[in-house]
């Protein structure tokens, strides 16, 4: 059966699996049962409290279970998730919930001074519910749990209403809140499920933020559909004690962004293996990478060392966000993202004059399916840029080869425009990362006064090794085309980089033209 909505989604695996654990955090186990139960009270409490259909209410929690509680709640009330990174500073925080127009966010003691400040400067949020207060205006959580949930029997949710809005964070300019329906995140959470073969059986453990579409998608929604285990870590640091939460839990589909299998390749399996930790990944059957590209030595050098497959896929927060994916049971290429996660998607290829292009041909990559988000909240003018003819154009460059199988070469604004040659940073960081002195390299363009733009490299070394900027660049030289060769290279401690691990080029940009 099919569910309607998320809501729907949730009470259909507490009828199918009612005494299966859903949430493993620490000690505490949540039960599907007792999930659907405290998720309806909550949504019962929410509407008392005079939260209505389609009003936004923000999540702003680090990992824990109030986050998958508060989150499936709201949209059993029929009102709309927004998730912020629990890591912004008040203007950051403030401009997503006033951009939103969310009249109630769910926190956290952590962060209650924040809350209470931007309730004061934000006339639309008129409610701060937190999981632990004692103040008398705040909304307290478990107050909420106590409600009556009959009063849902007259909520209907429609598959396309609006479900969570996600704020990506951009290149330039202000965040945008890409919309989400129901159908949009449950079809994305079906086909994911099929494309890497996951059953109620198996057990996924959860160390990404879940107020990120990767995590929410792979490591809440997929799993919650098919009445697996979730094992929920609130960090990802000390990476022991995820070591021990795999083999304690038996976790077997392991979800991480290449920034932590670039960690995992070198580590040092003697020492590990005369460690308590024996077999460090013993129960994995299968990892997944999303959410930046993957280089291609980091998944040769974790495929030999841990014999686990590694399969690297593709999307973006306005596609649900998964799009294509390494199939698991046929060739996996490496520095490919794979094929369409079903048929339900399709994938093309286009020049700047909007023709299809064929194998090798590098062009936009463009999307369309029943992932593809509803438009970005409020703002028209740019959701018809990005959404064309039910397209969506990712203003990622990208190429297939004769089977399908697509390759991302770079985004289409960070292409580096040499003399009328187009150049393209991913190529040249995946040959930097070749070097075995190079741990992490970014590559951007900079304003050159005889050429136009010229590509820099930023590059972070491995501990214990030296190189010069002379020698980076005679190694680029015996491997790529002249006109490709960085002029600069700046060696960095380490880059600049999003709660997800991603590198983000756009601080190194922004860095460059102060200069």
């Amino acid at each position: 059966m099919i569910p309607r909505n998320l809501g729907e989604l949730l009470n259909i695996s507490a009828e199918r699996f009612p005494n299966r654990v859903a949430i493993v955090f620490g000690q505490k186990r949540i039960k599907y049962k007792t999930l659907d139960e405290i998720t309806d009270r909550i949504a019962a409490g929410l509407l008392e409290l005079g939260i209505k259909k389609q009003d936004r209410v923000a999540i702003f929690l680090d990992n824990c279970p109030e986050f998958i509680i508060s989150y499936y709640a709201i949209l059993k009330a029929a009102a709309v998730v927004v998730p912020i990174n629990y890591m912004f500073k008040i203007e950051e925080a403030k401009y997503i919930l006033q951009d939103s127009q969310s009249c109630a966010i769910i926190t956290s003691r952590v962060y209650l001074d924040m809350a209470e400040e931007l309730r004061l400067r934000l006339d639309s949020l008129k409610y701060i519910i937190s999981t632990h207060s004692t103040k008398d205006h705040i909304v307290n959580f478990e107050k909420l749990k106590k409600s009556d949930p009959n009063i849902l029997d007259r909520i209907n949710v429609n598959p396309h209403e609006l479900a969570v809005i996600l704020y990506t964070s951009g290149t330039t300019g202000y965040p945008k809140g890409a919309m989400l329906s129901h159908y949009n995140l449950i079809s994305n959470a079906i086909d994911s499920s099929g494309a890497i073969k996951v059953t109620h059986k198996d057990t996924f453990i959860c160390i990404l933020p879940l107020f990120h579409s990767f995590a929410a998608t792979v490591c809440m929604n997929l799993p919650l559909l098919i009445g697996a285990k979730i094992v929920l870590m609130k960090t990802v640091r000390p990476f022991k004690r995820i070591i021990r939460a795999i083999r304690r839990n038996r976790v077997n589909i392991f979800v991480a962004v290449p920034s932590i299998y670039n960690i995992l390749k070198d580590i040092k399996l003697p020492k590990i293996l005369n460690s308590p930790l024996i077999k460090l990944f013993n129960p994995v059957r299968i990892c997944i990478s999303g959410a930046a590209a993957l280089p291609v030595e980091t998944f040769k050098a974790f495929e030999k060392k841990f014999r686990i497959p590694l399969l690297e896929g593709y999307g973006l927060t306005e596609a649900s966000p998964v799009v294509t994916l390494n199939p698991l049971k046929s060739q996996r290429k490496p520095g490919s993202i794979g094929l369409p996660i079903s048929k339900n998607v399709e994938i093309k290829i286009i020049d700047e004059k909007g023709r299809e292009l064929g194998p090798n041909q590098i062009g936009e990559l463009l999307v369309r399916g029943p992932n593809v988000m509803l438009g970005y909240y409020r703002q028209e003018e740019a959701t018809n840029q990005t959404i064309r003819d039910g397209w969506l154009y990712t203003g990622d460059m990208a190429k297939f080869d004769k089977e399908g199988y697509v390759y991302i070469v770079g985004r289409k604004k960070e292409m580096v425009n040499v003399r009328g040659l187009n150049v393209y940073p991913r190529e040249i960081e995946e040959v930097l990362y070749q070097n075995p002195k190079i741990k992490e390299a970014a590559v951007i363009g900079v304003p050159d006064i005889h050429k136009g733009e010229v590509p820099k490299a930023f590059v972070v070394l491995h501990e214990g090794t030296s190189a010069t900027e002379q020698e980076i660049i005679h190694y680029l030289r015996e491997r790529l085309a002249s006109y490709k060769i960085p002029k600069y290279v700046e060696f960095r401690s380490q880059l600049p980089k999003s709660t997800t691990g991603k590198i983000l080029k756009r601080i190194l940009i922004d860095e460059e033209k102060k200069k």
